[in-house]
């Protein structure tokens, strides 16, 4: 059987994508995102490394290839063995007006302190909240769930974690100092997994994602009033 943490680790390459413009990589420079894409079968089409396409494409976490993306590509159509490889494929966004109902499920802050880059939605956008705090402050599960990744193989997140709770919703916790849990551990509700940290970052903060059927939604919508317990 395939190791399924290895398994989101492709998965998480492919949901970091974020596209740019022009019609596809025969044009000069860009690709469209299909249906069934992914980053490895781009790349060969391309010949443009994994790597150069997270570069050009300015990808930030957790990236998302998206069906009629546009992605800046630089090769001359030959395959390129150089760089990750990610089998995350193309997937269509959720659109706000098709996310979760609030209350739908039960959900708590991962951390206290100030939130210092809200959520957006814009391309290029933060994908989630950034709460800044102090060195080894305690990092909670914002649900129960099951960890999936814990490691810093994503550039740009650090240590990370990543907790799956049902077939819709997965979340992210990234730029940790210590790790506390481990890869197919299941955890509850409120539990401690890390300490703040600012790995890959430039200040001490946690950045939190929530996301919904691989689309990143804003986690505001969804937690309760700082401070305040779960409404559940």
């Amino acid at each position: 059987m395939r190791n399924p943490c290895r398994i989101l680790l492709c998965l998480a390459f492919g949901l970091m994508l974020a596209a740019c413009s022009s019609k596809n990589a025969s044009d000069g420079g860009t690709y469209t995102v299909k249906r069934g894409d992914t980053l490895s079968k781009i790349s060969r089409m391309t010949g443009t490394s994994v790597r150069e396409l997270a570069r050009l494409n300015n990808i930030s976490p957790p990236y998302t290839i998206e069906i009629g993306q546009r992605l800046k590509v630089n090769g001359s159509g030959k395959s390129s063995s150089s760089g990750s490889k990610s089998s995350g494929r193309a997937v269509a966004v959720v659109p706000p007006a098709s996310w979760p109902p609030v209350g739908q499920r039960c959900w708590r802050w991962p951390t206290s302190g100030t939130i210092v880059l809200p959520y957006s939605s814009a391309d290029g956008g933060n994908k989630g909240l950034d709460i800044a705090g102090s060195r080894g402050q305690p990092v909670y599960a914002a649900g129960a769930g099951k960890v999936v990744y814990v490691g810093n193989q994503l550039r740009g997140y650090g240590n990370l974690i990543m907790i799956k709770h049902s077939e819709d919703y997965i979340t992210a916790y990234a730029h940790n100092d210590t790790l506390l849990v481990n890869n197919g551990q299941s955890v509850k509700i409120g539990q401690k997994i890390a300490t703040m940290g600012s790995t890959d970052a430039d200040s001490v903060k946690l950045h939190f994602q929530l996301r919904y059927k691989a689309t990143a939604i804003d986690p505001a919508r969804y937690l309760p009033p700082q401070g305040s317990p779960p409404k559940c």
